[in-house]
This record gives C-alpha cells, structure tokens and sequence, in this order.
C-alpha cells in the first residue's frame, strides 16, 4: 500500500504538469476545450465544459497506475468519457499509447495542425516523475491493493481552470474563485465498504515563480484505514466560533440559518475540491452544500484527508433527517460504491442531498443544529 500511495501523488505530479504545460499555451487552449452534452452535463452550469487536459490527465493516471498494479484495472474510475472532438468533427478515443511517438500521433489527431503541442504533450505524458519526498517515501503500510477501486477528477472546477484568473484577491486565505481552486483528486476507497482509506489533492497552481512567471505546485496527503490515521498535514486548531464556506450558488435560506452561527465568518468559494481543501488547511471549519451538484469523484480524495485529520463527510439531508428522529449518533459517512438508483450519466454518482465536510465534529453538530 505504502508503493500505491506513493503512485498516487506521482500520477498527481503527472497530471499537474500536464495541466500547467496546457495552461501556458493558451492559444493551444482555447482549441481544447469541448463542451458536455446529454447525460455527461452537470445541472448546475449553462455551459460545463471538459478539456482535452482532462481527459489526458484522467487517461494517463489509469494507464499509470493499472501497469504498476494491474488489480486495480478496471476498478480506475474517473469523471469524464476519453472520447473528444476534434476540430474536424471526429470522435477520438484519448489513451495512452506504447511510445511516446504513437501517443503523438494520437493527440495529434485532436491537435492537427498542432504537431509540436503533441508532441510536448506526448512527451509529459511518458515522463517519469521523481519526487524526492522523504516523509512520504518513509510511509509504511499494509493494505490489499486488491481491495481498493479509484475515483479521479483531473481537474476539478474545470471552469476556473479555464477562465484562468489570477488576480482574485483571498479573503481570509480563501480565494473566492480563480486559477488556484483548479484542483487533482485522485481518492482510493474500500470496494466493498465504499469508505474511503486514501486521499491525494495536487495544487498545480500554488504560487507563480516571480522570475520565471512558472506555476509551481504542492500536493497533500492522507491514510485513513482501520485505526490507521496518516497525513502529510496537522490537524488544524479547533476554533470556538466556526468559518463556514458555502458555494455562492448556494440557497439563501441556509445563508440565513448560519448566519447565527458564524456570524461574520460566511466564506464564499468555486469548486467543490477546493471548499473541501479549506477545510483540511483550517482556512475553514466546515463546507456546507445543501444541493446534490458533486460526485464521487469530487468527495472521494477529500474525504479520506478529512479522515486521517480526525474529520469527515457526510450526507446533509440524511443527517438532518437523523437528528429530527431523535438520533444523536454519529451520521453515515458518505461512500463511495453505491449507485444513485434511478439515476443516469454522471448524476449515478451525485451525492444526493448535499453534504457537510467537517473537521471537527463539534462543527459538524453545531451546523447540523442551526440548519
């Protein structure tokens, strides 16, 4: 388990290379993009789109980690479809190919005429990633593989990502929208459980270098696995009076109900990975959605830092529905193997009914209460 863990934050150092290496070609970028159609379209957005890095990213983590460990093939699951359109109207199947040549080739199809974008890309894809990480490289575990499946989103809030913005000011660390909550999450979960044991999110755009106007990235981990609690972070301080961050798209009414709580501490954030991510870095102390708009892939990574960190997530309407039946326990974990009945497309992996990420489960009471 100790060799996937480390698998997992290299394929994350892949795929953020990979998204940096897009961005900074932008005319090439304004030429990747597709728009999802049909059962793949997220309610939430007029226009939601995938971009070719996306499916990239998703494909080379699948390829990456199926050669090194080929229990888990099959058991690799991400949010997007690796068909893409190309400028011809054709449908391509994106993969990973033997060389670095055929993957050229193959990009190029989607690229033409773009043969040196290709062909970079090509090349970062077949990389190898070093990442001389001595604390993680001393981490020791022992779990079955065989037992795991993979949720991966390659870039979560694609929209940021592709509206590029950089000069969002933080409020209180947490920055309202931008280029800095595009996200990797690659999350391992129990096959059978669904709960979720091991959680890597990838920071591509951390910090820009002043000299050389490079992004530079950052990655966090964590192992939540019987009593096992591992993680590359501290848990954050427990404060009296909790910092919630919401979605600017969220309801009024639950506007209202924290306002009490919180006081002046509301924050507002695009992307459900990057609210999630606050909560794990202590800018925040709980992230509140009352609408069913993430999935599987979003939660899965997240949730298992949470977990290491002594936090967690659950489902927010199955919560409030247990507290007014008088049930005081601890509410359900969200789960990560369990189809929304009824449901097609990506909507089968809605977490229905919203949700609360918490780090400490005085918070996660507190706002339970005032909701």
């Amino acid at each position: 388990m100790a060799g996937l863990l480390q698998a997992l934050v290299g394929a994350s150092e892949k795929a953020a290379h990979i998204a940096r290496l897009c961005r900074r070609e932008e005319p090439l970028f304004q030429l990747l993009v597709a728009e999802k159609t049909g059962a793949d379209r997220n309610r939430r957005f007029l226009q939601d789109f995938k971009t070719l890095a996306d499916v990239l990213i998703q494909e080379v983590i699948k390829h990456d980690l199926g050669k090194e460990f080929p229990e888990l093939q099959g058991h690799i699951h991400g949010e997007e479809s690796n068909e893409f359109r190309n400028g011809q109207g054709e449908t391509v199947a994106v993969r990973v190919c033997a060389t670095p040549g055929d993957t050229a080739a193959l990009l190029l199809s989607v690229l033409e005429p773009e043969r040196a974008a290709a062909e970079l890309l090509a090349a970062a894809v077949h990389q190898d990633v070093a990442l001389g990480d001595a604390e993680l490289a001393s981490v020791a575990l022992s779990i079955p593989t065989q037992d795991l499946a993979i949720w991966i989103d390659p870039i979560d809030s694609t929209n940021e990502y592709i509206g590029g913005r950089e000069d969002v000011a933080p409020v209180d660390g947490i920055a309202p929208a931008g280029l800095c909550s595009a996200l990797v999450l690659i999350g391992a979960y129990d096959r059978c459980t669904g709960c979720p044991v091991l959680g890597v999110i990838n920071e591509p755009f951390f910090h820009r270098d002043p000299l050389t106007h490079r992004w530079q990235g950052r990655y966090h981990w964590g192992v939540a696995y019987g009593d096992m609690r591992l993680c590359s972070l501290s848990p954050p301080p427990l404060r009296p009076t909790p910092c919630v961050v919401l979605s600017r798209a969220e309801r009024g009414a639950v506007r209202a109900a924290l306002g009490p709580l919180c006081g002046d501490r509301l924050r507002f954030a695009a992307g459900a990975g990057y609210k999630m991510l606050c909560v794990i870095l202590g800018l925040a102390d709980a992230y509140v959605l009352s609408e069913g708009s993430t999935f599987a892939w979003d939660a899965c990574a997240p949730h298992a830092i949470l977990r290491a960190l002594g936090g967690g997530m659950v489902a927010l309407a199955g919560a409030l529905r247990a507290r007014q039946a008088g049930d005081t326990g601890p509410p359900p974990e969200l789960v990560y193997n369990c189809l929304a009945e009824g449901a097609v497309g990506a909507e089968r992996w809605a977490n229905r009914g919203g949700l609360v990420a918490y780090a400490y489960p005085q918070h996660l009471e507190a706002v339970l209460a005032a909701l």
